[in-house]
This record gives C-alpha cells, structure tokens and sequence, in this order.
C-alpha cells in the first residue's frame, strides 16, 4: 500500500512534558530536545509559554537562532484575560515577542470552568477566544486553537462547547484542536464528541486531537479521531506529561504509518524513533519502560524456546512488524529454556560459522543453564551475555583488568554525611592507572574511581552513564549471606544496555555488573568506529 494522507504531528513534550513529575528541563536541555524533534521531523514543537516564566522567554530567544530543517516552532500561552483588550494583554504580547511562526491558544469549552474557573459570563468566554484568536491570527500567526476540556465540556454541555470551537474557526483559527484535558473519557465518546464536532465544522483538514492518559486511553482515544478523519495529533514523543502523561507519539507515530498507511514523518525518518526517543529521555533524565511499544528493549523481546524458534524461522510468526523499521532489534532472551536456534542465533553475530550442532553451542547451553542454577539471569542483561559468548568463544580479551580495588564506607555519628571511598587500580595495554573516587554510596564510589582510571585511556566513557541499579536476593533463606544478583541498566544517549553480576557480595557483584558494562561500551564504540567485531 501507498501511503497517501498526511497526519500532521505536534510534540508538546517542552510544554505539556515539561509539566510531569520529577522534569526539569535547562535550557540547554531545552535545546537539545528540540533539536531532537527537528531530527525526527516532527511537524509542530509546542516549547512553552514565553509569558509564564523567563526561562521559557530565554529559550524562544536562543531558538530564534537554531536552524530547524522540518519543525515550526509554536509559543502556548491562554486567551487574553477579562476585561481587557488583547493587544493590552501582557500574555498576548509575550506570545508575539516570542517571534514564533505560529502560536497555540487554549480557551475554554467546558461551561463549569467558565463559570467557577475563569468566573465570567459563558458570552464573555466566546467574546475572550474570538478577540484573541482574530487579534493573533492580525499580527501574522499560525493559530492553533486548543479547546481546553472540550469532552467534559460535550457530555456537560454540548451546544455550548461546540459553540467554542465554532467561534475560533470563524475567528480564523488554522487548527480547531479537541482536548481530553483530564484525560478520562473513552473512545466511544471521543468517537461521538468528535463526530458531531466533525459535522458542526465541516473541516475535517482542520481538526485535531489532544488527549492524556488518565485510564490508559490516549492512545486509543486519539486513534478514534483519525478514524473519523481528523488529522492533526498531539502529545510528546516518550509519552510522559502532566499526572499520567500524554499520548505517547512513539507509539501512535509507527501505528499510523505501519498499521493505516498514513504519512506522519518524511521519508526514511521512522527507523530513527527509537533512538531519538531514547535521546530525548535521557535528556529528560528519564527511565523508559522496557515494555514501551515498538521502542523498547522488550517490545520485540522472545524468551521461549518454540517462541524464539519460531520468531528465527519466519518472523512474522511472533512479531506484528520489524523491529527495524521502528529503529529497534529483536532479542532471545537467554534462558534455561532456550532452544539450540536461539543461541545459535546469538553466536552467529559474533561467529557466522556455529551452527546448532557444533559442540560449542551444546557446551554454551550447559554452562547457561548452570550459571542459571547458581543465579545469574541473562534475560534482558544482553551485554552480559554477548560478553560471555565471545569469552567461551576465544574471540575476547579485555581491553583493561582490574588489578586491584578497595572500597570503604564511613558513617560517623552526629549530624556528618556519610560518605564512601574507592581506590582503584587498572591495567591497560601494559600500563598501570590509579585512581580514587569519592560516591554516595560504595557502588557510586567505585564506578566513579573506575572511570577516572580508565577515561585516561578512553575518553569516550565520558558519555557514559548508569541509569539504573537493581539488586534481587536470590536465596532469602541464606538471610545476609544470600548470594545477590545486580542488573545495571547502562546508557551513552544512542544506546542503552543492561549488564548482570552475581557474588555473596554485593560490591563484588556491582563490580562484575559495572566491568562489563564498560567492556560492552569500549566493543560497541569500536566495532561502529571500524566496521568490525573484536
């Protein structure tokens, strides 16, 4: 199939994203998502409201200065206040100096946040969005009209919310957009909302859809509107917003365009979501879900062995597309129930020329399951497991050893913090690196003196980070003196991986979990530098 109509997408992930649960965006930050978006070619970049804040001032003044290739950048601010002219509005003006080429306005159209929210006349209200909207749309901008609780508004008042929209369309609005602003309805009435506000309008090439995700519907709720031929969407890219987020676009963007054939991104631009999604998260100083759709490390993730077999000789036998239209891989969980395919699978990146019966791949599979018995676990900790396979295979040799390390923990009473120390020293192509390192704790202390001993000779682990760290007691019965298993999850902004360590002691296990998570990173950066594996 051809695809043919366009959906336009705008990611509101600066503003609506801003306003999540533990986000702080720098500036900087600012820019670098937005840089981002502009990469993915996302159509609009809702950035903020220039007159709330002068921080998002500033950042409209260092955009000015960035050269977008796709993206319109588009200031957010309310409609003008009561009793006042819009061009006498501070709010309004700020919108202008922003010198965006577009701005979005939120009005109201839901009657109970006139009267007990705004405390004006319902006329009053209409008089506010058609004064703005026409005053804007004088002054040169691209108008998108967002109708702030459209739903609640439709099932509280029809007549009087379609009216809200009616009013910005005659006013000149180029986008009557309808929002879900609490984010509870469901699809079925998104579907009968948006129908009759289909027909009232009569401009289908104008419509749009905002929704959250409050019951785990936005997704589906925008889905409803497309169906019925809107075609402009809403919400940011790795989902997170406002209490429960926003429709997650990385999931709807590969929807629309593998499932219905639409056109959302240009050309060639759809295998990048994944890592610009990722990107922007660890921008935003965000974990994403392993079972986030089509993006995360699970989405095309295959444990059983008649699964994994299954998925290896045809793939569409367990996977709804390819991981790598969307940017992503295919994983064999490595398992005590995985077959001679899946780990044959596995060797073949490292070595083509294993096959299933090769002694090799029996010997992997017995030393699998016995390492499995005494606890490690290499599901989703697949550097790890690479790690192991090219050991077993010869075709390994670490690129540093550790030669020696001591971590120590104090905790002086009184009002002192505590505080950890490591000392650390490497060998690296016959020379030695000592290093020590203050941390919060003795993880953090040794990673930290780890890195300043190996950066000397791979500046590239600057980009390095750890983003998680779990431990999981393995045998409770041994009560403190339980084996432990550690799983840290690793990235450097393009790719993120989990490492796993197991020992009766927790730093010993951190410090198998964190070696490897260095080694794995040193491989990657080499074989992408030379076009080769170790």
């Amino acid at each position: 199939m051809v695809k043919s109509e366009k959906i336009e997408v705008l990611d509101t992930t600066l503003r609506d994203g801003a306003q999540a649960n533990g986000i702080s965006f720098s500036l900087q930050d600012k820019l670098g998502i937005l840089r981002a978006l502009d990469e993915l070619g996302i159509d609009f970049i809702e950035a903020g409201n220039p007159g709330s804040n002068p921080k998002d001032m500033e950042f409209f003044n260092l955009a000015k200065e960035q050269k977008l290739e796709h993206s319109k950048l588009l200031a957010f601010g309310s409609t003008k206040k009561k009793k006042i002219k819009a061009s006498e509005d501070n709010q309004i003006k700020s919108l202008l100096d922003a010198k965006t080429e577009g701005v979005v306005i939120f009005g109201k159209a839901w009657d109970l946040h006139v009267r007990e929210v705004l405390q004006v006349s319902l006329e009053e209200n209409l008089n506010m969005i058609q004064e703005t909207v026409s005053f804007l749309k004088d002054n040169g901008r691209f108008v998108i009209f967002d109708a702030e609780h459209f739903f609640d508004g439709w099932v509280a008042n029809a007549d009087y919310s379609l009216s809200a929209l009616k009013i910005a369309l005659d006013a000149g609005a180029d986008r009557i957009v309808l929002c879900d602003t609490n984010g509870g309805t469901f699809p079925d009435t998104i579907a009968k909302a948006s129908a009759e506000a289909l027909k009232a309008l009569g401009v289908p090439d104008k419509m749009g859809i905002h929704t959250h995700n409050d019951i785990d519907m936005a997704s589906a709720n925008t889905l409803a509107a497309v169906n019925l031929g809107f075609r402009h969407i809403q919400g940011t890219l790795a989902g997170f917003g406002e209490r429960c987020g926003n429709a997650c676009l990385a999931s709807l963007i590969p929807s629309l365009e593998l499932k219905l054939k639409f056109t959302c991104l240009p050309k060639g631009k759809l295998e990048r979501i994944s890592s610009l999604t990722r990107k922007i998260a660890e921008i935003s100083n965000i974990v994403l879900s392993d079972n986030m759709p089509y993006i995360g490390s699970s989405a095309f993730s295959h444990k059983a062995g008649m699964h994994a077999d299954g998925v290896l000789k045809i793939t569409e036998s367990f996977e709804h597309v390819d991981p790598a239209l969307v940017g992503n891989d295919r994983h064999i969980l490595m398992s005590e129930v995985v077959g001679r395919s899946a780990i044959t699978e596995r060797i073949n990146k490292i070595d083509p020329t294993i096959t299933k019966e090769h002694p090799v791949t029996l010997t992997l599979i017995k030393k699998l399951k016995k390492l499995e018995a005494e606890g490690w676990a290499f599901e989703g900790a697949d550097a790890s497991f690479d790690l192991f396979i090219r050991r077993e295979l010869g075709r390994y040799e670490s690129l540093f050893k550790i030669e020696a390390y001591r971590v120590v923990s104090e905790h002086p009473t009184g009002e002192t913090i505590s505080c950890s120390h490591a000392w650390v020293k490497v060998l690296v192509d016959g020379q030695y690196e000592i290093a020590a390192a203050e941390g919060d704790g003795p993880v953090n202390a040794m990673d930290n003196a780890l890195r300043r001993a190996l950066q000397h000779f791979f500046p590239e682990l600057e980009q390095m980070r750890l983003s998680d760290y779990k431990v999981r007691v393995i045998d409770g019965n041994a009560a403190t003196a339980a084996k432990v298993r550690v799983l840290i999850n690793s990235s450097d902004g393009e790719r993120n991986w989990m490492t796993v360590g197991v020992s009766e002691d927790i730093i010993e296990a951190s410090r198998a979990a964190l070696t490897d998570s260095i080694e794995y990173k040193l491989i990657g950066d080499f074989q992408r530098k030379f076009k080769a594996y170790l």
